[in-house]
Formats: C-alpha cells, structure tokens, sequence
C-alpha cells in the first residue's frame, strides 16, 4: 500500500508528460502555419523566378 501512495503522489510523469502535450501542440501548430504559409511562399518566388528571367533577356 505504500509503494502506491508514494506512486499517486509522485508528481514527476505528469510533468514530462505535459511537457511532452505542449511540444506535440506546438509542433502541430507550426507544421499548421508552416503549410498555410508555403503557398505564398511559393507564390512570391514565382515572382522573383519570372523577373530575373526577364531580366536577363
């Protein structure tokens, strides 16, 4: 009965475990942003392709 008192009462899992949550959000949140944000992305160098090819004819 001790060892699961002590086992409830141990507080260290629960910390690496809601540092591990925080890292899986975060890492979802910019893997979100980052696909959001490559289609401009590609967009704007499109744009600068397109120039320094006529700019060289």
């Amino acid at each position: 009965m001790h060892l699961v008192r002590k086992f409830l009462a141990d507080r260290q899992g629960a910390t690496a475990i809601e540092y591990g949550l925080l890292a899986a959000i975060m890492g979802a949140a910019l893997i979100g942003g980052f696909g959001a944000f490559s289609g401009s992305l590609q967009n704007m160098f499109g744009t600068i392709e397109t120039n320094v090819t006529g700019a060289g004819n």
